[in-house]
C-alpha cells in the first residue's frame, strides 16, 4: 500500500505543477519579461520554421504544452495507481517511463529553470523511486 500512496503522492505533485504553471500562463503576468520591449520584439519575431506565428505565440503555446503534459502524466499516473495499481505493479514499463520521464523534468529544472519547480519534481521523482522499490523489494 505504500507504493501506491507514494505513487499518488507524486502524481498529484507534477499535476499540481502543471496546474499551476496552466494558471500562470493564461491568469497572471508571471511569464511577462520585465523587459517590455522583448514582449514587442518577440510579437515582431518570426521564427524561421513557420512566417505563419511569431515568437510571442510560440512562447505561451510552449508553456501552455508544457503544463497540459505535465496535468496529463500527474492525472494519468493517479488515476491508475488509484484504480489499477494492482494491475500496473506487474509491469515495469508504467514505472519505469514514468520515472525517466520525471528524472528529465528534474534535469530541466535544475539546469534551465528555478528552485520551486526542481524541488516540486525532485519531491515527485523520490515518490516515484521510493515506491519502484518498495515494489521490487515486496516481488
Amino acid at each position: 500500500m505504500l507504493s501506491k500512496y507514494l505513487w499518488m503522492t507524486g502524481s498529484l505533485i507534477i499535476a499540481a505543477l502543471g496546474g499551476i504553471h496552466l494558471y500562470l500562463t493564461f491568469f497572471t503576468t508571471a511569464f511577462l519579461s520585465e523587459n517590455k520591449q522583448m514582449v514587442e520584439q518577440m510579437k515582431a519575431s518570426k521564427p524561421v520554421l513557420s512566417p505563419a506565428i511569431n515568437m510571442w505565440k510560440a512562447w505561451i503555446g510552449f508553456n501552455a504544452s508544457h503544463s497540459s503534459g505535465l496535468l496529463f502524466i500527474g492525472l494519468i499516473n493517479f488515476y491508475l495507481a488509484f484504480r489499477y495499481f494492482g494491475y500496473v505493479r506487474s509491469d515495469p514499463f508504467f514505472f519505469i517511463m514514468t520515472i525517466l520521464t520525471t528524472g528529465f523534468y528534474a534535469w530541466l529544472a535544475r539546469t534551465y529553470w528555478f528552485t520551486i519547480p526542481f524541488m516540486g519534481v525532485s519531491t515527485a521523482l523520490i515518490c516515484y523511486v521510493v515506491a519502484y522499490v518498495v515494489i521490487l523489494m515486496n516481488q
